[in-house]
């Protein structure tokens, strides 16, 4: 790699920043299981805990998403706790994320439920989390709705389609200035018949609908086999109804698998569109990169720190396309010079680079290196494990 590139990569990583889910750091489980693991969070405090090492030795992951219904225990009542944890762990609150899928009322759905009364619970608790939003200073809304149904003919798709626009416009109508709200979308699961918010064209639809202040929120894992992501992207990106992204790979569906684990390609050109538009506009595109993962057998800090090496190396890597050549191959449809522009910026190895990145910002060369020489997981794995073999791992 030669100087200029080392100079796009640097410049490259002293833009990005990936916030880390604090659901990520607890025991999850499956539909059949739970597999628990001794190290893993027992409270909000041990989240914060967990991310603030994180950050402290890659640098990027300076905010947690939260989740209102596992973070905020006693909800608004909550905010003071966190608040005072997230001082004292070097991390600030990201994206709040409610939750209107947990709950037994919301099995025919939440905003488009068909009992009026269970609709205004889940508005109710929607602006809950934009008060929390917005007493915590995060400036995003999370939003992922369950609601759907599982056999023709059972719900009033129409109907549902109003509530939704309805209980979202009353949610926007709260927001404070400089939030945002983020609508996400997925085709199936829980839903398997029709869900409300199925893609990305629902979810830009309702976003229109609600207000200035909504987005669409990618999900790379909520897509069909051999979707293609990055021209959603350029779709969203060109009308700047693009907000942010949860990231996260799969091998069949929705499988929470670590990023890039299994097409770093598809994250690389994703990446790449971002660049290009960006090149091509001289706009900035207002992103918020999110992880979305939930690990069941790997270790949840390795996967994480792992997750934070692999954005910036796949970041770094699309920063490197020459643009202004990629444009000039385009024009004259000379298809192999364009595609070699990508497979040559993705081929490179950004890893020394980003090693020397790291030490400028007084950062550890290996982040993964410097969180198993550093006692940490020993520390929390002798604190937690008691907490943790008591926890429930049965499915029924």
């Amino acid at each position: 790699m030669h100087t200029k590139q080392h100079e796009t990569v640097f410049k490259a990583l002293d833009t990005f920043s990936i916030e880390l889910p604090s659901w990520g750091f607890a025991n999850t489980g499956t539909r059949f299981g739970k597999f628990t693991q001794a190290a893993a969070a027992t409270s909000t405090e041990e989240k914060f805990s967990d991310a603030g090492h994180i950050h402290s030795i890659t640098g990027v992951c300076p905010t947690v998403a939260l989740h209102v219904l596992w973070d905020f225990p006693q909800g608004t009542g909550s905010i003071g706790d966190v608040q005072t944890i997230a001082a004292k762990y070097g991390v600030r609150p990201g994206a709040i994320n409610p939750n209107v899928f947990q709950d037994q009322c919301y099995k025919y759905g939440s905003l488009g439920n068909p009992d009026p009364q269970i609709r205004k619970t889940a508005l109710r608790h929607l602006l809950d989390s934009v008060e929390i939003q917005t007493k915590l200073g995060s400036r995003d809304l999370s939003l992922w709705f369950a609601d759907g149904s599982n056999y023709p003919g059972t719900q009033n798709m129409h109907q549902r389609r109003q509530w939704f626009e309805e209980g979202l416009k009353e949610t926007h109508r709260h927001l404070a200035e400089g939030q945002r709200m983020l609508v996400e979308y997925k085709p199936f699961e829980p839903a398997f018949y029709h869900t409300d918010i199925a893609d990305w064209g629902m979810a830009l639809l309702l976003a229109q609908a609600a207000g200035p202040k909504a987005r669409v929120l990618v999900d790379t894992g909520h897509h069909y086999q051999a979707q293609n992501i990055e021209q959603i992207v350029v779709w969203l990106l060109g009308s700047k109804m693009l907000g942010g992204f949860h990231f996260n790979d799969r091998r069949y569906a929705d499988d929470d698998l670590t990023m890039g684990s299994i097409d770093p390609y598809q994250v690389f050109r994703i990446f790449h569109e971002i660049f290009f538009f960006e090149w091509n506009s001289g706009e900035r595109a207002d992103i918020a990169y999110m992880v979305d993962q939930s690990h069941n057998v790997k270790g949840k800090i390795e996967a994480m720190i792992q997750t934070v090496q692999t954005a910036e190396e796949l970041f770094a890597k699309a920063a490197l396309v020459d643009h202004k050549k990629l444009a000039y191959a385009q024009g004259k449809c000379a298809l192999v010079d364009a595609e070699n522009c990508l497979k040559d910026a993705f081929s490179t190895d950004v890893r020394p680079a980003i090693r020397e990145w790291n030490k400028s910002k007084g950062l550890p060369e290996d982040p993964l290196t410097a969180h198993r020489e550093s006692g940490y997981i020993e520390r929390i794995t002798a604190e937690r494990a008691e907490k943790n073999a008591a926890a429930v791992s049965s499915y029924a």
